[in-house]
């Protein structure tokens, strides 16, 4: 077994070909209370990382426990690593976009989309951690998805950033849904730079 990372809310663990995420206690919290917690969210993640596989390329729930999950080890690598340097990157980035519109006609709000959370492997865009997923009809919540990758690209392929945003916003308007969250996103990114402000 190898411990890949150790983040606030969860180890992940690799085991050959299988991914473990063991969601950890917090200290601060009650006993009973952090228990239910850790239940609830590691039920949800699987729920929708199993509903995420019937629509994009995402990793296999292998098993749900209480605390833990287990996934399938994707041999790709991690998008965020060379994003810049690929030939084929403003493709790629069509190919997010379409997953990020998949994925928010079924509701589905992904909430940490980065290309760290993306892993590239023959020549598919998979989706991984669904930690913070969740279900959502709301335009709000789809349009606040959307800031999060362009910050994302802004924070970690700055140097063409605009470019490939571009790209993802032309797969994403594949979605009948795209123009009113777009429309959305305008008002979020607005607010934030109203908030900056003071």
């Amino acid at each position: 077994m190898k411990l890949l990372a150790q983040g606030a809310e969860a180890h992940i663990i690799r085991n050959k070909n299988i991914i473990i995420k063991k969601r950890i206690a917090k200290g601060y919290r009650f006993p009973q209370l952090d228990k239910k917690i850790r239940r609830q969210r590691t039920r949800k993640e699987a729920k929708i990382l199993d509903k995420a596989l019937k629509i994009i390329p995402v990793p296999k729930l292998l098993s749900q426990r209480e605390n833990e999950i287990e996934i399938e080890y994707l041999s790709g690598k991690k998008l965020s690593d060379f994003l810049n340097s690929l030939k084929n990157r403003n493709k790629i980035c069509r190919q997010i976009g379409g997953n990020i519109s998949k994925l928010h006609d079924a509701n589905i709000i992904h909430g940490d989309l980065t290309t760290s959370n993306m892993i590239l492997k023959d020549n598919l865009v998979y989706f991984i951690d669904f930690g913070l997923s969740f279900e959502s009809q709301k335009t709000e919540d789809k349009a606040v998805d959307m800031h999060l990758i362009k910050e994302a690209l802004e924070a970690k392929h700055f140097s063409n950033s605009r470019e490939l945003f571009s790209y993802i916003l032309k797969g994403y308007k594949k979605s009948p849904n795209a123009s009113s969250v777009l429309k959305r996103l305008e008002i979020v990114e607005k607010r934030g730079r109203y908030k900056q402000a003071y």
